[in-house]
This record gives C-alpha cells, sequence and structure tokens, in this order.
C-alpha cells in the first residue's frame, strides 16, 4: 500500500479532501488520484470507499471523523477487514500505533497552532513514525521544512490551501502532496 501511495502522489501531488458527500462525483472525475475522506458514517463509508476505488483512487478515511466509530483497535480491524481503505488518517497516536501493527498504511494529521504543537508533534512523529504525516495549516512552508528535517518523514500540506501559489510555497518546501477540499485547486 505504501508503494501505490508514493507513487500516486508522485503522479499527482493534489489531494482531494471530501468534507461533503455532495461531492463525491466531482472527486471521481477530478484529476486527483488520492482521497482523503473527511466525512461519513458507519451506514454509508463502506458504499464511498467502493465508489471511489471503483475509480482508480487511493482512498484514506480520517477515523476521527467518521460517525458511528469508537475511536480503538476493534474499529480499526473492522474498517480494515470489512471497509478497506487503503489507510487511515488520525490525530490520535494510539491508533496510529494500532494501525500499524496492523499494517495499515498511516497518515498522523497534527494541528500546528503554536510552538508547543510544533515541539510535540515532531515529537510524536519521532516516537510513533507513522508512514506520513499531515500538517495543518499547509500554509507555513518553515514548518514544513523543520518538520521534514527534525522527523524524516513525508509530509503532506492541508487547510487553507487557495491558490497555485500556496501550492507551489507548501511543494518548494518539501511537502510531498497537498491535500485540499478546494476543488479549484484540484484541478492545478
Amino acid at each position: 500500500m505504501a508503494r501505490d501511495f508514493y507513487k500516486y502522489i508522485d503522479d499527482n501531488p493534489i489531494i482531494a479532501a471530501i468534507n461533503d458527500l455532495d461531492k463525491i462525483k466531482e472527486v471521481m472525475n477530478s484529476p486527483c488520484k488520492i482521497v482523503f475522506l473527511l466525512v461519513g458514517d458507519i451506514l454509508n463509508i463502506e458504499e464511498v470507499v467502493k465508489k471511489l476505488k471503483k475509480e482508480n483512487k487511493l482512498v484514506y478515511v480520517h477515523i476521527d471523523l467518521i460517525g458511528g466509530f469508537s475511536k480503538d483497535i476493534l474499529a480499526l480491524k473492522y474498517l480494515n477487514n470489512t471497509i478497506m481503505p487503503d489507510g487511515i488518517i488520525t490525530t490520535k497516536s494510539n491508533l496510529i500505533k494500532a494501525a500499524k501493527e496492523l499494517k495499515i498504511f498511516t497518515i498522523q494529521r497534527l494541528f500546528i497552532l503554536d510552538s508547543l504543537a510544533l515541539t510535540s508533534g515532531i515529537n510524536s512523529i519521532n516516537s510513533i513514525r507513522p508512514d506520513a504525516v499531515e500538517i495543518l495549516p499547509g500554509i507555513m512552508p518553515k514548518i514544513i521544512k523543520e518538520i521534514r528535517r527534525e522527523a524524516k518523514i513525508p509530509v503532506i500540506a492541508g487547510g487553507l490551501i487557495k491558490d497555485k501559489v500556496d501550492v507551489i510555497n507548501s511543494l518548494n518546501s518539501g511537502a510531498i502532496g497537498i491535500s485540499t477540499s478546494n476543488e479549484r485547486v484540484w484541478y492545478m
């Protein structure tokens, strides 16, 4: 799974982040090859993942945001064995650790609000070693460089990416990809 993620992101570094199920069709028709699913619930998640995968999209489910799942190893096992996304996204270090033990591709989402959050985030990354880290907001080139340097983990920039300049700045700072719900950016 990791090999596919890095191949797809190398082909197109823009990741479609879905925060509204009404945008599924737009995502399926977009040039984005990777999808971050930030919405859904236990009743519809399987169908959504299947639709996206049918269109040859890699799908990473943000387990913290999916309704009806507890945030534990049993939910991870069910998600992995039944719904079969390509990986998970979470802010919770304990879920990253459990998912890694289950051989699930992991993306740790970090909100970098101040220097304490930055230090804490780098320490968490170095301790847990997710497959990739998504930092929000993604419009912080200096922070992207610092996390790449300190943690040596692939960085995805997400949040507040509004235009081509934001994309270029984030990529030039060392991000391997950009996650965004902004449909205009999906086509850049």
